[in-house]
């Protein structure tokens, strides 16, 4: 089963973008490489039910299970020692990539309440957004009832744009809701 957006991307956006940016050869046009969703837990240091219940979430959300981050090198003032775990990410390509974010642009995003679309400033000057998220809930795979505690997460689309002008209008033609200036 090929994606919706997957073919979205083929079929209409490469054409478009094409034209648009005046490209001698398909392999120019920008296109998403992968999706990293990323918690950091301070907690989890001294609370091992935290890092169960992010690692649980987070394969909910992504289809996929996370890897465990460790802490490089010991920070007393967070009483964190080399070793220890500060967080869980993981890495989408592929199908599943293009599931999240088909998922992500078009249920996640606009269960956020009060919600006017997302920043267009968070490109980080090679064409690579990401995306801060307050709270998980907004996930339909998420049930309220199951979680123990509010907990946010960083979600970055990198992409091989050259330029945030073409990542930007890449993204833009996926259909994520870019809040206008």
């Amino acid at each position: 089963m090929v994606q919706r957006l997957k073919a979205q991307y083929q079929e209409k956006i490469v054409p478009k973008l094409t034209e648009q940016f005046n490209y001698t050869n398909v392999h120019q046009v920008p296109k998403v490489v992968k999706i990293t969703i990323n918690r950091g837990l301070g907690e989890a240091s001294q609370n091992a039910k935290a890092l169960e219940a992010s690692i649980n979430e987070i394969a909910t959300i992504a289809g996929q299970k996370p890897v465990v981050t460790r802490a490089k090198k010991a920070i007393a003032g967070f009483k964190i020692r080399e070793g220890m775990p500060v967080g869980v990410m993981v890495t989408l390509r592929g199908d599943r990539m293009f599931s999240f974010l088909d998922r992500l642009i078009n249920l996640s995003l606009p269960r956020i309440r009060d919600f006017r679309g997302i920043s267009p400033k968070s490109f980080d000057g090679r064409g690579n957004y990401t995306l801060g998220l307050r709270e998980q809930l907004i996930f339909p795979e998420i049930e309220y009832d199951s979680i123990d505690q509010i907990r946010g997460m960083d979600i970055s689309i990198i992409t091989t744009a050259n330029t945030d002008e073409e990542g930007r209008a890449l993204l833009k033609e996926l259909g994520m809701p870019f809040r206008d200036n």
